[in-house]
């Protein structure tokens, strides 16, 4: 019945999509909140809670990651409805884009609550695809190829998790049989799966493959040029919600490889995550405008969190999830308000809002632009404290104390030039260039609101005790 009520709202999203009526663009955001209710009852349920046997089951990390990309999805749909204000999109289109949301949001509840190999894969196929028909929404050239790009790219990511998954099953296959394809029943005999090679070989492809889908190594500028070319809404999807759902898969697999070999584990992912945070810091030192800089910096986000989890600091990677999947789509859905009177332009940028929407509005935004760059009480601050103590803690019960040290201040030297740029950009936004009349919409306030209170509630001392339960 709980499976019921959550994949109802998204049905229903993608049924009133048909119906061209105005009361179908108000259902959207209804939509979205009918899904928090029961996730927020989901918190309430014993743990693990099976939604669906062995397939579909509910645990705390899980669940989390549920409820933060609800309140997202709240956001992102309430922002969609004034999103004809800002770009030039038909009603058809619009409510095209409504349609494959609703499927996108079945796709990631899938993978999100997936206790099985094969559905998590299903849904993220799912997800995938129905993306790639939003990001046409956009009748523009370049949204076009982007589309294609993003098709391409996207079925070779999921391609190489299918792969990584066949192996995996091919290797835990003798000791477990058909259980060989559920997550839990793998954690719990990672330490017997009699071929740890093949079982290494297919953790490195899956995550291969989700690396690529979250724009890391060598693959850092295709999701920039895709979420530039689509609507504003797709990029805030993108960010929140689709590599939230990816991240939640690298959290399931890494667990298992952490039982087989940690350390084969740990140098992979410490050597993929510090050549992508490299590469971006200086992407974004040249980003020359909103979309790419907040696109780019959502790459380094992710890379910090799979560094930190795999670190052993579970509770920073969590932390450093919750406060991107809230920024991030945060700093989209205002880029489309900051560019409607000019693209790429950030000199003035925060520049003459008027009245309490306006000033609320550019409020925000600025909190949102220091919030990112970890400026405390930023949750981005605690998780990236509590991220590198743990990285030195992993590193104190090694021989390799010193190099472990090296790294983190490269790390702090590569996360200052983000800093100097963002904060070189904040300067220009609210001091430079010229003012002119600019407006803002409630639903847009609203929804920017809704993130601002979710990361504040990031910072409750429940919060922060339920996420240090997580193991």
């Amino acid at each position: 019945m709980m499976l019921f009520f959550l994949l109802l709202p998204p049905f229903l999203m993608f049924a009133a999509s048909f119906s061209h009526n105005l009361w179908a663009r108000r259902l959207l955001p209804i939509s979205s909140f009918a899904v928090l209710l029961p996730v927020i009852e989901l918190f309430r349920l014993p743990k693990p809670y099976h939604l669906w046997g062995n397939y579909l089951v509910a645990d705390d990390l899980n669940t989390y990651i549920l409820l933060v990309s609800s309140v997202v999805g709240i956001g992102v749909t309430l922002a969609l409805l004034t999103l004809d204000k800002h770009v030039k999109v038909t009603q058809k289109a619009l409510y095209r884009f409504y349609r494959f949301f609703g499927l996108f949001w079945i796709g990631l509840t899938l993978s999100i609550l997936a206790n099985h190999m094969g559905i998590f894969w299903i849904g993220l196929e799912m997800a995938t695809l129905s993306t790639v028909y939003m990001i046409k929404t956009n009748h523009s050239p370049a949204a076009h190829k982007e589309a294609w790009n993003y098709m391409i790219v996207g079925a070779i990511a999921i391609s190489l998790v299918l792969f990584g998954v066949i192996l995996i099953y091919a290797a835990a296959k003798p000791i477990l049989g058909e259980e060989a394809m559920l997550f839990d029943a793998l954690l719990s005999h990672a330490d017997r799966i009699p071929s740890p090679f093949l079982f290494e070989m297919g953790f490195a492809l899956a995550a291969l493959g989700m690396f690529v889908k979250m724009g890391f190594f060598p693959m850092n500028l295709w999701l920039a040029h895709i979420e530039r070319a689509s609507f504003y809404p797709v990029a805030a999807l993108f960010s929140g919600i689709l590599e939230s759902g990816v991240m939640a898969g690298f959290f399931r697999f890494s667990k298992i490889a952490e039982r087989v070999n940690y350390d084969h584990l740990f140098i992979f992912v410490f050597i993929y995550t510090l050549l992508t945070i490299f590469i971006v810091s200086f992407l974004i030192f040249r980003a020359k405008d909103f979309m790419r800089l907040f696109s780019l910096s959502g790459v380094e986000h992710m890379a910090l969190i799979a560094l930190f989890w795999v670190s052993g600091g579970t509770f920073a990677a969590l932390l450093h999830f919750g406060a991107h999947a809230f920024l991030k789509p945060a700093l989209f859905l205002s880029t489309g308000v900051l560019e409607s009177t000019g693209r790429y332009h950030f000199a003035g940028a925060l520049k003459g809002y008027s009245g309490n929407r306006g000033r609320l509005f550019w409020f925000l935004v600025g909190l949102f632009m220091l919030a990112i760059i970890s400026i405390p009480p930023s949750p981005m601050f605690f998780s990236e404290l509590y991220g590198f103590g743990a990285m030195i803690d992993n590193a104190k019960t090694s021989h390799h104390l010193l190099a472990m040290l090296g790294a983190i201040a490269l790390l702090l030297v590569l996360l200052s030039v983000i800093f100097y740029r963002f904060v070189q950009i904040y300067q220009s936004m609210k001091y430079e260039g010229e003012e002119s009349p600019k407006k803002v919409y409630t639903s847009e306030v609203l929804a920017l609101a809704i993130f601002a209170v979710g990361l504040a509630a990031l910072l409750l001392p429940s919060s922060m005790s339920f996420l240090q339960g997580i193991g």
